[in-house]
């Protein structure tokens, strides 16, 4: 499995690992999650998008067609 270096201020690390703990989880664990989880939102936004401008120019794409 690859992995990933990241870097935080202090003040940034010492919020992760809080919010981690407050989890019960473990900060790397959390990160990971964090960051899976906007790739997913991104990933869904875009879709999203696709699909409102399909639907937004379906009629334009017959007539073009």
């Amino acid at each position: 499995m690859a992995a990933l270096n990241l870097r935080f201020t202090d003040d940034e690390l010492n919020a992760l690992r809080r919010r981690a703990e407050a989890e019960g989880r473990s900060v790397q664990s959390f990160a990971h999650d964090a960051v899976m989880a906007a790739v997913d939102e991104h990933s869904r936004l875009f879709n999203e998008a696709a699909a409102h401008a399909l639907k937004v120019s379906e009629e334009l794409n017959r007539r073009l067609a």
